[in-house]
């Protein structure tokens, strides 16, 4: 039977405890007599992670204030029947299902009617809730109620575009339009301005203009929500949901998004990474330094039968806890600062994201890690006997 299998389990736990005892009262004995190596190294490692928190803030704080604020340019997937042909009638819960709640979607149809002077003009259904949620950088003066009224005949709730209701003589007028043969009277509850096509249009409800035309809506315009990886996941569940027609992103709110997402990303994690060689090579010099007045110390721990590992740990257990305890109140100024700039320069409240921590507190640790590795690799060239003579 061995030495080691016949020392009993509690004995071994005893050990291995004081073992781990030993070692932090050696690296919190190393702190206190060496404090102002160690405050600089905190310090360095402290700015750092400070600074890497306040990027890492405002760059999550941004990319969500940047999606949300690009969702406010209406959609940027179109679902179209294919030749202008009217979708499936179960088109919407399709396309709910493919979004899965990451967005919103609002379905149109189109026809060109005649006014009693024989003008031309496309007049399209739209579903007002829908709509309102969806395109929310129209400009809207009043948004019709959809309700339907007791008189008879009741003229139609129409959104206006800006060009298009030049044709109404009186804000109070109604307008007849006729399609098909099938005639229908629309009065002015609101006007649109988009700057675009919009304005050159007249949308009423879609279940008056269902009745009125028999045309099913061929459109359907969708914003969704997310990174540029959801928007893509999204594209792939329309096309699948609509093998029959054409789905196809829009490419100027797409891309516009991705443009500045990947460089506010980018300029974020070059400015990161600036301030980490920087404080590693902060912490490089101060772990040097600390070596070289320790290095009697180490010089007795190898003479009396301390191996290379063990110091290797000593020495990257003592690196670890600089970047542990240099990261957290690092952290803490990191989250004041990065609120301090938002309020400032972008006039709106930071939201603190602690998911940051473990990033912060992880690279703050990998940097100090990284610094103590020439250090460690002087430490084996230690000659115990040549430094205990004074040499």
């Amino acid at each position: 039977m061995s030495l080691a299998s016949s020392v009993p389990p509690v004995a071994q736990r005893r050990g291995r405890a004081g073992h781990t005892s030993m070692l932090l009262r050696m690296i919190v004995r190393a702190a206190v007599l060496r404090r102002n190596r160690v405050l600089s190294a905190l310090l360095a490692i402290g700015v750092a992670a400070a600074v890497s928190t306040a990027l890492l803030m405002l760059q999550f704080d941004a990319e969500a204030k940047l999606q949300h604020e690009f969702r406010n340019y209406g959609a940027n997937i179109v679902v179209s029947g294919k030749d202008g042909a009217s979708l499936p009638v179960d088109s919407l819960d399709r396309a709910d299902a493919a979004l899965a709640g990451r967005g919103t979607l609002a379905p149109f149809a189109f026809v060109i009617a005649r006014t009693p002077s024989g003008q031309a003009l496309v007049v399209a259904g739209a579903d007002f809730t829908r709509t309102k949620e969806l395109e929310r950088f129209w400009s809207v003066t009043s948004w019709p109620d959809a309700r339907p009224c007791s008189a008879s005949p009741c003229p139609v709730p129409a959104l206006v575009g800006a060009r298009a209701s030049q044709m109404f003589q009186k804000p109070d007028q109604s307008l007849l339009l006729t399609f098909q043969g099938r005639e229908i009277q629309v009065k002015l509850a609101g006007t649109l301005q988009t700057g675009g096509p919009e304005e050159s249009r007249i949308y009423i409800p879609l279940i008056d203009f269902t009745a009125w035309s028999g045309v099913q809506p061929s459109v359907i315009e969708i914003a969704a929500s997310g990174s540029n990886r959801d928007i893509d996941a999204a594209l792939k569940n329309l096309t699948d949901a609509f093998p029959d027609a054409d789905v196809r992103p829009v490419r100027r709110i797409v891309e516009g998004q991705a443009r500045v997402l990947y460089r506010t990303r980018s300029t974020m994690i070059a400015a990161a990474a600036l301030v980490a060689i920087t404080a590693a090579l902060c912490v490089l010099s101060t772990l040097m330094g600390w070596l070289f007045d320790r290095r009697r110390d180490f010089a007795i721990m190898k003479a009396i039968g301390a191996s290379d590992r063990l110091l290797n740990i000593f020495f990257m257990a003592e690196s670890a806890a600089l970047g542990v305890a240099g990261a957290l109140p690092g952290f803490l100024v990191g989250i004041a600062v990065a609120a301090w700039i938002s309020r400032s320069n972008f006039h709106s409240p930071l939201t603190p994201r602690f998911a940051v921590l473990p990033l912060v507190v992880g690279g703050c640790v990998v940097v100090t890690l990284l610094a103590a590795m020439f250090p460690v690799s002087r430490l084996h060239r230690l000659q115990p006997a040549a430094i205990l003579r004074g040499e």
